[in-house]
């Protein structure tokens, strides 16, 4: 399976705190880059480093077998708790602790590390974060799903380290790929088991993210890796554009719109009604 490495945007000062974002299906690393890009221009989150891994490209049943990017198979739209790739998806879980472990090794607490992704990757964040080893700051997922519930509880390790670590959920109430119910769903489920979950459902908005979400996910990154270091920026303004220019992003605009198999998906849906 050819993967690329994740893109990094570095912490502007002191590195202090890692955010660790996944893109959804047939996305990269790139479509999400804009999000630190626009923190960075604002002075925002300067002590984080931003990794944003890029999925395995892997054959996708619903794309009629071709390769693409993607952290799991998906075999059908119509349930996507149904006939669920464990094998991709342990894969997957694997490879982000393996993220995590590496920013630890590199000294930064487990505590000052938030996993979270946007729908495919935000299930993978939502299911990696419960199931990591290690104590996260946080763990958020933007129009996402819970994976493999049914074995939820086996999977868990047995000091369940994250039961107390809060869980931020964004989603559009007129998604038509992943449904709200299923993130409504999701959120009982891990409440039901004790984790502390704010799911927040937007007006109108279907399978993308927008500014009131990005607002309400900066409020919960500002609470859960708050600055420590009152130390000077390490980097000068020229040098933070160079840096930037750098990570162009390939597709600017997939931070805030579905994947083109995702639409495709949901035409077919709507051809199917």
């Amino acid at each position: 399976m050819a993967q690329k490495a994740p893109l990094v945007i570095p912490a502007v000062k002191k590195h202090t705190a890692t955010v660790i974002m996944a893109h959804g299906l047939g996305d990269s690393g790139a479509g999400w880059v804009t999000l630190a890009q626009n923190w960075r221009l604002r002075q925002k989150f300067e002590e984080v480093k931003f990794v944003f891994p890029n999925a395995p490209t892997i054959p996708i049943t619903v794309n009629m077998g071709m390769q693409m990017p993607g952290w799991y198979d998906i075999t059908q739209f119509q349930d996507l708790q149904g006939g669920q790739d464990e094998v991709g998806i342990l894969r997957s879980r694997d490879y982000f602790h393996s993220l995590i472990k590496s920013e630890i090794d590199a000294g930064i607490p487990s505590g000052r590390i938030v996993l979270g992704g946007f729908s495919q990757g935000g299930a993978m964040s939502i299911f990696a974060g419960i199931t990591s080893p290690f104590k996260l700051g946080g763990i958020f997922g933007l129009s996402s799903y819970l994976l493999l519930h049914n074995k939820m509880k086996e999977l868990l390790p047995s000091e369940n380290p994250n039961k107390s670590t809060p869980i931020f959920m964004g989603h559009g109430d007129s998604d038509p790929l992943v449904l709200p119910q299923w993130g409504q769903k999701t959120a009982e489920i891990l409440k039901s088991e004790g984790w502390s979950v704010d799911l927040k459902m937007y007006k109108g908005l279907q399978h993308s993210a927008d500014p009131d979400e990005i607002d309400d996910l900066e409020k919960y990154l500002n609470e859960r890796v708050p600055p420590v270091d009152k130390a000077t920026s390490v980097w000068t303004i020229d040098s933070f554009t160079a840096s930037l220019a750098l990570h162009e992003p390939e597709k600017p605009e997939q931070a805030r719109k579905s994947t083109a198999v995702e639409e495709a998906a949901y035409e077919l849906n709507e051809v199917r009604k």
